[in-house]
């Protein structure tokens, strides 16, 4: 089950939020662990059990830390924590990795076998990471360890966030769990965040998802340009108002149980470069590498490399490369178990890498929109490798895009169809509005002071009442009639 889905938006949310609004201030979190826990279980069955029990023993762990036992302790719950993820995650891509290693040099059959029918529990890694998090700020002494199992159980397993993010780390809701702020305001701001996101999302995102899926499930000989270019951007804005739609749900459903998360996406299409792009896009998990990895390992190599210079590569730069790559590439496979993945975070770390040596004193003397175009085209040739189902297929993908071929006749007319109805149209026009900060602007600009900008700023308030009641009738009718589309990262 997720959140664009009639069960849960008909049956059991109003349940939840009745019974949340009706317990006592002492009992919420009870209600909350207990509804998270039947979310969970919906969605994976006998798997509740494993995120149970990562909740009790990094709850135990980050007391035993506490107590004195600081590198045991931790060394202990970073092994379980990777452990679960590594093997749940990653053991049947190490299999058929190191069998296909073997068999290139030594020419014999698999010596590992793959565990049949693994299941990837839901959300594990975003409910890893929050635990690595946690026990390492324990360590580190940022935080307190939480001295009430109810209050950590409550964010462990918190169903807005357990599935599919955004990463909230203990410290960030500590306070809010103890004491929620639950008003008749933020209730109203927390649905208007949510109808939001599910109109981003089944709207939009799914809207480009026909097209995109469509294009790469064509056998590539039949791909025109026009027709690859036409996939990739489709895709390009379907993953973006897919995952930052379900972060606006979450958003807003924290909103209504008194709780704030922290924003997981800024408008990072409107980036001028790739650094700008990775501050603005998937926030939670790019200050999570950024604090845990690349920062300490950072730091790390400065105390450990003494000389100026390394292979006539000055220190700094040296250690930014390194860390740089290492970080991006545990970001490409903390997305998926596949060398695509792996191909798709060194492909960031090169552009980061040559921004920081050179190319970013380069952009900045470009004309703006040309800055914002050499982003774009960066990001949407990431997609590329993020899409494709093995990294021959990314070659012959970015083949077919500048191949000049005429592709076959039958997807070339589905695609003009399909492209150039109105209905497509509408959500590009939305599209371009939306992944730009244009009515962030517009708010800004009606909350200052002036008479003419107040009457605005109670025009837009009408106004934006009257499209959410018709984005989510709109949104409801497309979930009834619509192939049921899940949220792109559920699956990570």
């Amino acid at each position: 089950m997720d959140f664009n889905n009639t069960v849960f938006l008909f049956l059991f949310l109003p349940v939840f939020l009745a019974i949340y609004y009706i317990a006592p201030g002492k009992l919420k979190n009870v209600v909350l662990i207990l509804f998270s826990l039947v979310f969970y279980t919906w969605g994976d069955n006998i798997l509740v059990l494993l995120l149970l029990a990562s909740a009790i023993l990094n709850y135990l762990g980050a007391k035993f830390i506490r107590r004195g036992n600081r590198v045991a302790g931790l060394t202990a719950m970073l092994i379980f924590n990777i452990a679960i993820l590594g093997y749940f995650k990653y053991y049947n891509f190490g299999v058929d990795s190191l069998n296909s290693i073997l068999r290139m040099f030594t020419g014999n059959g698999a010596a590992l076998h793959p565990v049949a029918d693994l299941v990837l529990p839901l959300g594990i890694s975003f409910y890893t990471f929050r635990a690595i998090a946690y026990v390492l700020d324990v360590y580190k002494g940022k935080t307190e360890p939480s001295a009430n199992f109810l209050e950590f159980c409550t964010w462990f397993t918190l169903f807005p966030l357990v599935s599919a993010g955004p990463i909230v780390r203990y410290a960030d809701i500590r306070d809010q769990l103890a004491v929620k702020n639950i008003s008749a305001d933020r209730f109203t701001e927390g649905v208007a965040r949510f109808i939001t996101g599910l109109a981003k999302k089944v709207l939009i995102a799914g809207t480009f998802s026909a097209i995109a899926q469509y294009v790469f499930a064509t056998p590539m000989i039949r791909l025109s340009m026009a027709m690859s270019w036409t996939g990739i951007i489709a895709f390009t804005l379907e993953i973006y108002f897919d995952f930052s739609g379900y972060s606006d749900m979450a958003i807003g459903l924290g909103k209504m149980m008194g709780f704030d998360f922290k924003e997981n996406f800024n408008y990072p299409y409107a980036a001028r470069n790739i650094r700008e792009f990775w501050r603005r896009w998937h926030i939670s998990l790019s200050t999570w590498l950024r604090d845990y990895l690349f920062l300490p390992m950072a730091y790390s190599l400065s105390r450990k490399l003494k000389n100026d210079t390394y292979l006539h590569i000055k220190t700094d730069k040296l250690i930014y490369i390194v860390a740089t790559l290492v970080t991006f590439l545990t970001c490409g496979l903390w997305h998926g178990a596949a060398w695509t993945y792996v191909a798709w975070g060194f492909y960031f770390a090169v552009f980061l890498i040559l921004e920081q040596l050179f190319l970013g004193r380069l952009l900045k003397k470009l004309w703006i929109p040309f800055q914002h175009l050499y982003t774009m085209l960066v990001v949407t040739f990431s997609f590329v490798i993020f899409k494709s189902a093995s990294l021959p297929d990314v070659f012959v993908y970015f083949g077919r895009m500048f191949s000049f071929s005429p592709g076959g006749p039958a997807l070339n007319s589905y695609i003009r169809f399909y492209s150039f109805n109105r209905e497509t149209l509408i959500m590009t026009i939305a599209a371009i509005i939306f992944s730009t900060p244009v009515y962030g602007y517009l708010r800004a600009y009606a909350g200052t002071p002036g008479k003419n900008r107040v009457a605005l700023g109670n025009l837009m308030n009408v106004t934006a009442i009257l499209i959410l009641g018709i984005l989510f009738i709109v949104s409801l009718s497309y979930l009834a009639s619509h192939t049921y589309n899940p949220f792109i990262y559920l699956r990570f």
